[in-house]
């Protein structure tokens, strides 16, 4: 979600051309169009929005904010697409177009089981914000094919806004006090209201004051209950906010942080700290944003995807025909840290981790890298290509760091925001690290494979990195399937 608003002219061209279509194949002359991460056909992509699991089709659903006119951030659409594995895609018409009440911001899917809403059982409802000059409110829409089309409710909108930075509903069915719960981001906090029916919404509390990154603007809220893990024995629940921030990340521009806490059915309180407060990430690379999970996901799983880029330089990267990706699908549970304090392990899903094919020798353009490192000394891992473009990764077991430096990676020239050499806490001490690097055309995702920390970077080399050097380990090196 951008904090800016877009012209009346172009919400009118946006009104009048709202059944705009994607078009129907991938371009193929974008060296850095993603073999394994979804991207939009064309045109420009940012917040992923409304995801829900539709377990009668077994299909995974994302929306995300789209403007098809352009590769630019413009006049925003929710655009529509489908998987069956997270990792493969199928694009659909354009989902939700602007109207008289603005352009169409982030938000939420659920499904009305019980018809609270009145548009009949198992409607799909949509809630999401519409920006216009005059401010940003919340409105909802319903679907009764799928999530394929939507009509917008004739009340709309059912939240009115009282700040400018009003926006990006997070809702879900709270058993705790039977109601509808809504998560909205309103400048430096995070409001809830509850509601019965999905269109009157009664505030209940707000949470962020002293809490926190307060360096940017609060965006893409998400209250989840999260399991624990396995890492220090705790199979603890608790509840989990994340909180996107925008500027403020940890090595400047966008990112996401959270909180461990405990919901009541009106409010969040977060578990106090063992340690000096500080800011939880739950990724520390520079393109991991936007941060939002699946509703209804199988087997009761916490399923998020990112956008994986920064507010910095989004609309500079040097793609052609389109602009921005998504992460790979993560699994979120709770593990305890060495210092005894509450943290999110962020794991790829299996579903990311089964493209692994057959193992071969050198790296390509897609590959999936696993690395086993020696716990007692340090580990030097160095991605390049034949141009001398490189991407080098130390694991640092004295200061119990992690951190990639992409500084010479390829073309950084369109920024001068984006050369950075990012790091991250192990956050466990181990005798052994193993190590999961994800590369595609123009990114690298590393992982604890144990889900203790994660980090998201972009890279544009100028050919693909074909050579790989590890010393203080071992690697193997496996194609896409």
């Amino acid at each position: 979600m951008k904090k800016s608003f877009f012209p009346i002219a172009a919400i009118c061209i946006a009104i009048l051309t709202g059944c705009a279509k994607a078009p129907a194949n991938h371009p193929t002359d974008e060296p850095f169009r993603s073999v394994y991460h979804h991207s939009p056909l064309a045109g420009w992509m940012n917040d992923p929005n409304g995801m829900y699991y539709d377990a009668q089709t077994g299909l995974w659903h994302l929306y995300y904010q789209h403007n098809p006119f352009g590769t630019t951030w413009g006049p925003m659409h929710w655009a529509h697409s489908t998987s069956a594995d997270l990792v493969h895609w199928e694009h659909h018409p354009i989902a939700i177009a602007p109207d008289s009440l603005g352009t169409i911001f982030s938000g939420s899917c659920v499904i009305d089981r019980n018809n609270t809403a009145g548009f009949g059982e198992n409607a799909l409802i949509a809630i999401y914000t519409q920006s216009e000059v005059c401010g940003q409110n919340q409105s909802i829409s319903y679907s009764t094919d799928g999530g394929q089309t939507f009509t917008s409710y004739e009340g709309n909108p059912v939240l009115m806004g009282d700040i400018a930075d009003f926006r990006d509903p997070k809702v879900f069915w709270d058993e705790i006090s039977n109601r509808w719960i809504m998560s909205l981001a309103c400048q430096q906090e995070i409001r809830f209201y509850g509601s019965a029916n999905l269109k009157d919404w009664t505030f209940l509390s707000r949470f962020g004051e002293g809490y926190g990154c307060h360096d940017g603007v609060w965006e893409c809220p998400d209250l989840i209950k999260v399991q624990g893990d396995n890492i220090q024995g705790t199979k603890e629940s608790k509840w989990v906010l994340l909180v996107n921030i925008n500027p403020g990340g940890p090595f400047g521009g966008s990112a996401t942080q959270y909180f461990v806490g405990d919901w009541d059915g009106k409010k969040f309180n977060e578990v106090p700290s063992n340690q000096v407060p500080s800011t939880k990430w739950l990724d520390y690379g520079k393109d991991h944003y936007a941060t939002v999970t699946w509703a209804y996901a199988p087997e009761d799983r916490i399923v998020a995807i990112g956008w994986m880029s920064n507010w910095q330089y989004a609309n500079q990267l040097p793609t052609v025909a389109f602009r921005s990706q998504n992460t790979v699908a993560r699994d979120l549970s709770l593990y305890i840290d060495d210092e005894g304090e509450y943290r999110v392990a962020v794991k790829p899903s299996p579903e990311s981790l089964a493209i692994r094919g057959e193992e071969i020798k050198r790296p390509s353009d897609a590959c999936v890298i696993d690395l086993e490192l020696d716990g007692s000394r340090d580990a030097l891992i160095t991605l390049s290509n034949d141009k001398g473009e490189k991407v080098v990764m130390t694991l640092d077991v004295h200061r119990q760091t992690f951190s990639m430096d992409r500084t010479a990676s390829g073309d950084c020239s369109f920024s001068h925001d984006f050369a950075a050499n990012t790091t991250t806490p192990l956050f466990v001490k181990r005798d052994a690290y193993h190590l999961i690097l994800f590369i595609d055309h123009c990114s690298i995702e590393a992982f604890d494979s144990e889900g203790a920390w994660a980090m998201t970077n972009l890279v544009f080399p100028s050919v693909p990195y074909n050579h790989l050097d590890v010393q203080g380990g071992e690697a193997k090196i496996f194609n896409v399937r």
